[in-house]
C-alpha cells in the first residue's frame, strides 16, 4: 500500500520522507488546490529526499481549461522539471464541455517525454468520470489518476471509488483517491474501496489543516494503517 503525501516546503518533504511517505506531490499554493512549485524548492527536495517526487504543473487555479498563453508556460515548466530529473509530473486539463482535453494532453506529454504522469483532480470536474478514465487509458505515460470520486470529500464517494477502481485498472491506470481522507476513517475506507495507493494532504497535518506543518505522529499512524494491507503488484 503506497502513500502519496503533499509537500509544499522542504520541511514537509523531509518529514514525509522520514515518516512513511512513498511518494511526494510537490506543489505551491495549497489553499488553491496546488499550483506549480518553484525550481528552487524542487531542487532542494531532490538533494535531500530519496523517494518518488511528482511535480504539479498548474499555472493558475481559475479553471482546468487553459489558454495558449497558459499552455506555453506549462510546456516550459515541464521542460525545466524534466531537465532537473524529477520522477514524474502531475497535470490535468479539460475542455469547456467537461471532457479530457486530449489535444492539450498530446502537446504536454510530447514535452514530458517518458516521465510518468498523474492526471490530477481536474477529473473530478469531468462530465463523466468513467469515460474520462477510459480516455486517459489511451496514454501509456499516465500511470495514476488522483480523484475524490467527483465529490469534495472522497470519504463521501467511497462507493464511486470502488466502482472506478476496476475501470482504471482495465486502462492500466492506478486510481489514487484523495481529498478529505483522515486517520479515523482511513482503515474502513481502504477496506471498502480495495485501492492500492492513496493521497493525503490535510489528514497528515497538525490540526487537520493543509496550511499547517506535517504531523509526524499522524503520518506514522497512517503508515501503520497502510501496512495492514497488501502491497500493490506494480
Amino acid at each position: 500500500m503506497k502513500i502519496e503525501v503533499i509537500a509544499y516546503t522542504l520541511a514537509d518533504a523531509l518529514a514525509a520522507a522520514a515518516n512513511g511517505a512513498d511518494r511526494l506531490e510537490v506543489i505551491t499554493a495549497p489553499a488553491e488546490g496546488g499550483l506549480t512549485p518553484s525550481i528552487g524548492l524542487v531542487q532542494s527536495i531532490q538533494e535531500q529526499v530519496d523517494i518518488d517526487i511528482r511535480v504539479m504543473i498548474r499555472p493558475h487555479s481559475r479553471s482546468f481549461v487553459y489558454s495558449e498563453e497558459d499552455i506555453a508556460v506549462m510546456e516550459r515548466d515541464i521542460s525545466a522539471f524534466r531537465t532537473l530529473g524529477v520522477s514524474g509530473i502531475v497535470l490535468g486539463a479539460l475542455t469547456p464541455q467537461g471532457s479530457v482535453d486530449t489535444a492539450l494532453l498530446d502537446r504536454l506529454l510530447a514535452v514530458s517525454g517518458s516521465l510518468p504522469i498523474t492526471f490530477h483532480r481536474a477529473i473530478d470536474e469531468a462530465a463523466d468520470l468513467e469515460q474520462a478514465l477510459r480516455t486517459l487509458g489511451h496514454y501509456p505515460q499516465i500511470t495514476h489518476t488522483l480523484t475524490s470520486g467527483g465529490l469534495p470529500s472522497v470519504l463521501d464517494a467511497a462507493d464511486m471509488i470502488r466502482r472506478l477502481g476496476p475501470v482504471a485498472e482495465a486502462q492500466g491506470i492506478t486510481l489514487l483517491p484523495g481529498a478529505g481522507l483522515h486517520i479515523d476513517a482511513l482503515e474502513a475506507f481502504l477496506r471498502h474501496t480495495g485501492v492500492h495507493e492513496f493521497h493525503i494532504g490535510s489528514g497528515a497535518r497538525q490540526g487537520g489543516s493543509i496550511l499547517n506543518p506535517i504531523d509526524v505522529d499522524k503520518l506514522t499512524a497512517i503508515r501503520r494503517i497502510a501496512d495492514q494491507f497488501p502491497a500493490s503488484e506494480e
